[in-house]
């Protein structure tokens, strides 16, 4: 059933059918909130997606229609509710050692070198710059550790960052079913994670051990970075394909003057580094890109 919503002698008509009425006018206040806040490009195309994901926060607000959650979400007294509607917006897409060429790449190539780097007292960073419920940095603290044993006793940390603050949480917790831990090699698994109940059911939980290498901090691709020192490698894979060109080339060229001399940068299997970018990097594989030399801008 098609809702309308009367103005005077106008019609204003719902662009997805259901329960709450969604304009076309409401449709838009919603995508440039959450490109304001997250940088991704929401077409008219997504409006079902937007309808399914945000519909389950009007009933529970009791809210009839989406005019009003708009309003809602733009007055002051709604910033807690507006977070809420980017985390429903923003998808969290994850697993361990997913696209494993990355991590086999950062075993082979990057940490054998700077694994006598560190033992001689330097530091190693490596930024997962959309780490979701925190299994891309858990996977590749484990990635070190297989390189460097001895990494949570160094000057090493893999920094996890999220806008969305329930990811970052879930990365903090660490504890993970059955299900996604299928993805983890047995050795690793019963050497990195132990048994936890959860919700009534068995989990696994990351060790302290694991732990110490991560550190979990919100942030925002498009805000500000408070990080001072420079990385090794940072892996910012499968959300800047939501972001317009624009702010692609943006994020991109960002990256250059935080990774040290031959740092990595990884990306996801959708995307490629374009625009201005090509000058400050070079591909070394498969969405595996190289700092070019003098490359940081």
């Amino acid at each position: 059933m098609i809702q309308a919503r009367s103005q005077g002698a106008s019609v204003t008509r719902a662009i997805v059918p259901g329960e709450f009425l969604l304009t076309k006018e409401d449709f838009q206040h919603i995508a440039a909130m959450l490109h304001e806040d997250a940088g991704i490009h929401l077409p008219e195309t997504k409006a079902t997606l937007v309808y399914s994901r945000l519909a389950k926060r009007l009933r529970a607000l009791g809210l009839e229609n989406f005019r009003d959650y708009c309003a809602l979400v733009v007055d002051e007294s709604g910033v807690d509710e507006r977070q809420m509607m980017l985390a429903a917006l923003t998808t969290n897409v994850t697993r361990f050692f997913r696209e494993p060429h990355h991590f086999q790449h950062l075993e082979k190539v990057v940490l054998p070198g700077c694994a006598n780097m560190v033992r001689k007292g330097g530091r190693l960073r490596i930024w997962s710059a959309a780490c979701s419920n925190g299994q891309e940095p858990y996977s590749i603290a484990m990635s070190i550790l297989s390189v460097i044993p001895e990494a949570a006793r160094l000057d090493v940390k893999v920094l996890a960052t999220d806008i969305d603050p329930n990811m970052v949480a879930a990365g903090r917790e660490g504890v993970y079913g059955d299900e996604v831990m299928g993805a983890v090699p047995q050795g690793l698994k019963t050497r990195w994670f132990v048994r936890v109940a959860a919700g009534g059911e068995k989990a696994w939980g990351v060790c302290e051990e694991l732990a110490s290498l991560v550190a979990f901090r919100e942030l925002s691709l498009i805000g500000s970075w408070p990080m001072t020192g420079r990385f090794d490698a940072i892996f910012c894979r499968n959300v800047v394909i939501y972001f317009e060109e624009k702010t692609q080339n943006m994020v991109w060229s960002r990256f250059a003057p935080v990774l040290n001399p031959d740092g990595r940068l990884y990306i996801g299997h959708s995307e490629r580094v374009t625009g201005p970018a090509t000058a400050l990097f070079e591909s070394e594989g498969i969405t595996t890109y190289r700092l070019r030399a003098g490359g940081r801008g």
